[in-house]
């Protein structure tokens, strides 16, 4: 065997998947529908207007969650209240078919369903431009699995750094 046959088929045995007749071309099902998302929602952010993007970003957003299951759906929509009373200048946005939101158009802080891709908890999320600095370490993301008055506060107030 020469070097080049090893090379092919050490390739062909670490990236290959269990099922021999599928190929794995580096994203799942979920990843490559949350770029397809974020695709639309590019080319619907240049047709409309910017006077008319909270709006209807609130609406999409709200639209969104109502199609979540019911345990995600009831946290997220927590988390949009909390959202628009900690930071109402944030604006509601999707992001990658998720709830964001956003100060001058970027995302500040975003919400994911455990049904988005299918993981064990919904996550609340924060971007680098989320005002988080703690020292030199500090978390960027949350896991939720339900929410209490005392999540609802630390949320709120994370929420208000965040925008800050």
């Amino acid at each position: 065997m020469t070097n080049t046959q090893r090379t092919a088929k050490s390739a062909k045995s670490t990236t290959g998947t269990a099922t021999a007749d599928k190929t794995y071309d580096g994203f799942t099902d979920e990843e490559r529908g949350a770029m397809k998302e974020r695709a639309k929602e590019l080319k619907a952010s240049t047709r409309r207007g910017s006077r008319t993007a909270k709006a209807d970003g609130d609406t999409e957003v709200r639209a969104k969650i109502a199609e979540m299951p019911e345990a995600d759906r009831v946290i997220a929509e927590r988390i949009h209240d909390i959202v628009k009373s900690s930071a109402p200048d944030l604006a509601p946005k999707l992001w990658y078919g998720m709830p964001a939101y956003a100060r001058d158009g970027k995302v500040v802080c975003f919400f994911q369903s455990a049904q988005k891709f299918k993981t064990r908890y919904a996550t609340l999320g924060f971007s680098d431009l989320a005002k988080l600095d703690d020292g030199t370490m500090w978390p960027s993301a949350y896991a939720l699995t339900e929410l209490n008055a005392d999540d609802e506060a630390r949320i709120g107030e994370l929420i208000r750094r965040a925008a800050g």
